[in-house]
């Protein structure tokens, strides 16, 4: 215990000398975690609106509010023709153009079918999507309202019956998308710690050639693996705590057991750690390993439902997710954060993010092991 407490010293001292590192760490849980929440969101909000209104109605402009109204649509420019639709659209300076034709009035108070044209820009095709969707509820919305009223006002027809939907969003009751997002670059900034750290720590004592003398001390094989991973687990531990109080600033809910998300922070970083040992074996500098990590880390990133939800990727791709710890970790942490659920339905996840780690770390032992020793 004495060797390998001192060993251990020796790393922190080293780390705290690494400013470089530091830093990153830091950012890494607390800057790129407000600027990704900032940045980073599906949310559509304020859309530039071109509006070509010939019926110049009060049913016509009761239409073009149900747009102005919300959030999802900001600046609204009134045109006197369709070709300046398209100029709006062609420049960048609209995001979706409205066409309402002359007779639009008449035909709602007749019941008529009448047509209202949307143009919407393609270039962004989220975007445009997402427009396109905001659009079809506001018009059917409004055309819905309309034949009720034209039923309570004739006579000779009972009151129509009305249904009013009433839906409950469990988990996240206003769809803010933030939550999402604060917890996605939590569970990426965890995995990149636990990775990066390990194998910045690892092949540094090649680059400095402080290996070979690493070997010639008393300590054995797994002393000087565990002295190198003390720093790792506790220096990411800690990390953690900036990072929960961005997503308390942010109003994200922590509905679950704090403990219980140290826990798998804890048993990410094991696995993570575990891949970052083995890209140390392979890497003969601190710039190869960073550049062998990052060839590794985006896939994980990609296939674990921190970028887009795996059940819209292909089917082979949603397969090879299985081999992503970070799906895992991403899972439990939703879980604990917004679902407040415990081990007795998480327990799947758990076991998996271990067993990840349980099969990774044993074989980057033996590499490390053989690398060193032979």
């Amino acid at each position: 215990m004495q060797r390998l407490f001192a060993a251990t010293r020796k790393e922190f001292l080293q780390f705290s000398r690494d400013w470089l590192l530091i830093i990153f760490i830091i950012w890494l849980y607390t800057v790129e975690v407000i600027i990704c929440t900032y940045a980073l969101s599906f949310d559509v909000r304020n859309l530039s609106l071109a509006v070509y209104d010939q019926d110049r109605s009060q049913i016509s402009q009761e239409l073009i509010e149900r747009f102005t109204v919300t959030d999802y649509f900001g600046e609204t420019v009134f045109v006197s023709g369709p070709e300046e639709i398209d100029f709006l659209l062609d420049s960048g300076r609209a995001d979706m153009g409205i066409l309402i034709p002359p007779d639009f009035s008449g035909a709602v108070r007749t019941g008529e079918s009448v047509e209202v044209q949307v143009i919407l820009s393609g270039v962004n095709s989220n975007t445009a999507s997402i427009a396109r969707g905001y659009a079809e509820v506001l018009i059917t919305r409004f055309s819905q309202e309309a034949a009720a009223e034209r039923a309570r006002g004739r006579s000779d027809i009972a009151e129509a019956p009305v249904v009013i939907p009433q839906i409950r969003i469990w988990y996240n009751p206003d769809l803010k998308f933030r939550y999402f997002m604060v917890v996605s670059m939590i569970v990426v900034a965890g995995v990149f710690v636990g990775l990066i750290h390990a194998v910045a720590t690892m092949v540094r004592e090649k680059e400095t050639g402080t290996m070979e003398q690493l070997i010639l001390t008393p300590l054995k094989g797994h002393e000087l693996i565990a002295a190198k991973l003390v720093p790792t687990f506790t220096i990411g531990l800690l990390s953690l705590l900036p990072s929960l109080g961005i997503a308390l600033w942010f109003g994200v809910p922590l509905r679950g057991s704090v403990l219980l998300f140290f826990l798998a922070s804890a048993i990410n970083l094991f696995s993570s750690a575990g891949i970052g040992i083995y890209i140390s074996t392979l890497s003969r500098n601190l710039q190869q390993g960073l550049l062998i990590s990052f060839f590794i880390l985006f896939p994980m990133m990609f296939l674990s439902g921190t970028m887009v939800p795996i059940e819209s990727m292909p089917m082979p791709l949603q397969y090879l997710s299985y081999l992503s710890p970070v799906r895992y970790y991403m899972e439990i942490t939703l879980g604990i954060f917004l679902k407040g659920v415990g081990l007795s339905v998480l327990w799947p996840e758990f076991l998996l993010l271990f067993a990840f780690g349980a099969v990774i770390f044993p074989v980057s032992l033996w590499h490390l092991r053989r690398g060193i020793y032979q």
